[in-house]
């Protein structure tokens, strides 16, 4: 059986990104920020190899900032390649979700194209 984690990996990449487009952000709490969304599997573990390969796309960039409450902390911004990303993904997503939505009776069957 297919675990909820194998099917996150493939749109993780997105999730990241539209966390970071809201609002610059470091390490944990985009982890925090992914639990409140209801993604408590996404760790920091997980997290930062993403961010990493993100980065050497080009599609985030990041810079060390003061913290309030101790050390300096590195902050994730979306790069212009990055929104461009993230919308092919958001279109592509949305070409998957709806048929197969449509398959498993879990969308609107009746889109009224019959």
């Amino acid at each position: 059986m297919m675990s909820r984690t194998q099917l996150l990996k493939g749109i993780l990449d997105a999730c990241i990104m539209t966390v970071i487009r809201e609002q610059p952000v470091y390490g944990y709490e985009l982890a925090l920020k992914l639990q409140d969304a209801g993604l408590p599997e996404i760790t920091q573990g997980t997290i930062y190899p993403v961010l990493l390969r993100l980065q050497k796309k080009g599609y985030i960039t990041s810079e060390q900032r003061e913290s309030p409450a101790g050390p300096k902390r590195k902050y994730y911004f979306l790069t212009s390649e990055g929104e461009i990303e993230l919308e092919n993904i958001a279109d592509e997503w949305e070409n998957i979700v709806i048929p197969v939505n449509k398959l498993l009776g879990k969308g609107d069957v009746n889109n009224g194209d019959d």
